[in-house]
């Protein structure tokens, strides 16, 4: 019986743009400009499971930064704290009117996670998040304090250099699933994905709510820290998702009730998370007048495995 010819090195057609609604402009993207901008890839995407968590991330930049030769200005960042099994994470928007946007969402997620990592080897207990984001915080002024050759920079210069949007956490494993702690600067935001039903509950107040009659794009970012933090506890359990994104990815997804919606819901609901390469696809879709970066992590609590 002749056997089925081998697959290997047969090209494949490459993947289609997703189209969500009326689609936006399509071009090639150009590429950013300015000192430095090149250690900003256009796309970004990581994943990776421990027994207890199934985690991915993807972060692509938006139309408009793509044709006005921009860098992305979203940044994401995960680690696993080996001898806990705890996963911690950040997530960043940099605010479009610094001048070094990129750079502070960048720098925010890298000093929060080794920041968290540091506190679970040499604390117990939850971590304070207010504490660690007051540490990325002090991270920005350090950079400002470089751009001003040592002069203690004003207020209003680190902000104008690295303002950003932040979004931190940790994920505890336990017996019964996980417990995370999350806190908030700015307006990105997390859900949980009922990944059965595709509905989102988000966990912080949204721009586009039900109740919101203004939308406002009004921020106060880091390195400014309110106290409290706002922030929230949640314990996902297997059959749930938890998502953190910007706004990028939030603005579209509304109420959740949408295509966008069902888009995401059907592919993190499927029997296996999506590769972070095709999240980075799905994240890239098109959708007329939206045009922001967009990030989004998630993570699955895996089932039937005990905590260390």
């Amino acid at each position: 019986m002749p056997t089925a010819p081998p697959t290997v090195g047969v090209p494949t057609p490459p993947w289609r743009r997703l189209t969500v609604g009326e689609p936006g402009p399509e071009f090639e993207a150009r590429p950013p400009s300015g000192p430095g901008a090149h250690d900003f890839p256009d796309t970004e995407c990581d994943g990776w499971s421990t027994p207890q968590f199934t985690l991915r991330f993807a972060s692509v930049r938006g139309a408009k930064h793509r044709y006005y030769r921009q860098p992305r200005q979203d940044a994401a960042r995960a680690a696993v704290h080996e001898p806990s099994g705890s996963v911690v994470f950040a997530v960043a928007d940099g605010v479009s009117s610094a001048s070094h946007a990129e750079v502070g969402a960048a720098e925010a997620c890298r000093a929060v996670v080794r920041r968290m990592l540091d506190l679970l080897s040499h604390q117990p207990g939850p971590l304070n998040l207010h504490e660690v984001a007051q540490h990325a915080a002090a991270r920005l002024w350090q950079l400002a304090r470089w751009e001003t050759d040592g002069r203690e920079p004003e207020p209003g210069e680190v902000t104008g250099r690295y303002a950003t949007t932040l979004v931190l956490g940790v994920a505890y494993p336990d017996p019964a699933g996980c417990a995370v702690d999350i806190g908030r600067i700015g307006d990105s935001g997390a859900w949980l994905l009922d990944l059965a039903g595709g509905t989102y509950q988000a966990l912080f107040e949204t721009k586009t709510g039900a109740d919101v009659t203004v939308v406002s794009n009004e921020v106060r970012p880091l390195p400014q820290v309110p106290d409290p933090l706002p922030s929230t506890a949640v314990r996902p359990v297997p059959g749930q998702a938890l998502l953190i994104g910007t706004d990028g990815f939030g603005d579209p997804l509304g109420e959740g009730d949408g295509q966008v919606g069902a888009l995401f819901a059907r592919h993190l609901g499927a029997p296996e998370p999506p590769s972070p390469p095709w999240l980075a696809h799905l994240l890239d879709f098109s959708r007329a007048t939206f045009d922001d970066d967009r990030t989004l992590l998630v993570l699955w609590p895996r089932a039937g495995v005990a905590a260390p």
